[in-house]
């Protein structure tokens, strides 16, 4: 096996004791999908190898070239590790608030890792990595912008779930960070089935979800096409919190606290059916938020929202 086949084939795992807690009809099944059994422990292992593989079989990058990315966290590690493997050379512009097991991890695959200043957000971030790249020694690989990104969630993430599902899914969820998750697996699943239903997360005001995001208008995706998405849930940071905790309490499932926020805008949509198969994006392992307060009970009465 190589490297590249441990990317994807991630498994399908079918909730079964926050559904009934949750007043869940008996016909409705709801699945999340670990992208944490990927390499790099994250969704985020999908696009940062479609990106860079696109960009080196196509010749506009050779080995040793040194890329430049702003990232709050999983994108770093997974493009940090990929780039390794494939001899490029990577720098990460990351916020304070990233967890200490997150940057260690870009570091220990060999990142170059730039933190912003305090205060700073990731649209901060972003703007670091183009004044970077206009200063000339870095290339942009520009995940918000990358068709390669989106396209790699079409050719993997999509079928998988079409297949897994034996093509029974009716709703795919999905946090919106790059949105290259939700528009490559949406695109896919209505080619499939014009009925599928597609619904993306975001943050309510004031909230901070690592992985989730509501860019302003200057910032938003150009790779991000409304029509793909039929709805947009609004979840909140103590929301979020609430249900990582309890996927890993009830359901065994150590993930992060997008993944509660996806988690949360799936449980809406399922009690509104009385039968369907709702799929949702498990977009990492839990382990690399254990420094954080992520899984204190107590914080979750602070938390916005």
């Amino acid at each position: 096996m190589k490297f590249e086949d441990l990317i994807g084939n991630t498994p399908l795992v079918e909730l079964d004791r926050i559904p009934p807690a949750e007043g869940i009809a008996s016909g409705v099944r709801l699945l999340g999908k670990l992208e944490g059994h990927g390499p790099g422990g994250s969704v985020k292992d999908r696009a940062a190898w479609g990106m860079l593989k696109a960009a080196l079989d196509r010749g506009e990058v050779a080995p040793g070239d040194r890329f430049v990315e702003a990232t709050s966290g999983n994108t770093g590690i997974a493009l940090a590790m990929v780039a390794g493997r494939l001899g490029l050379k990577m720098t990460l512009v990351v916020p304070l608030s990233a967890t200490l097991e997150r940057v260690e991890a870009m570091k220990a695959y060999g990142a170059e890792v730039v933190r912003t200043a305090e205060g700073e957000n990731m649209e901060d971030a972003r703007r670091l990595a183009q004044a970077m790249v206009r200063e000339g020694g870095h290339r942009s690989l520009n995940q918000f912008d990358n068709d390669d990104n989106w396209r790699m969630h079409y050719r993997t993430t999509g079928p998988e779930i079409w297949r897994d599902t034996e093509g029974a899914v009716t709703h795919f969820v999905s946090a919106m960070g790059t949105t290259g998750t939700v528009m490559g697996t949406g695109r896919y699943l209505r080619e499939r089935d014009a009925g599928v239903r597609v619904i993306g997360t975001q943050p309510s005001e004031g909230s901070r979800i690592s992985g989730i995001r509501k860019w302003s208008e200057e910032m938003t995706p150009g790779i991000y096409d409304p029509g793909v998405v039929d709805r947009i849930e609004v979840v909140s940071e103590r929301e979020s919190r609430m249900m990582a905790q309890r996927m890993a309490r009830e359901e065994g499932i150590l993930a992060g606290m997008s993944s509660g926020g996806v988690l949360t805008a799936a449980l809406r949509v399922a009690r509104e059916l009385t039968e369907g198969v709702v799929v949702f994006v498990v977009c990492d392992r839990g382990d690399r938020y254990l420094s954080s307060d992520l899984y204190d009970a107590g914080a979750v009465d602070s938390a916005p929202g």
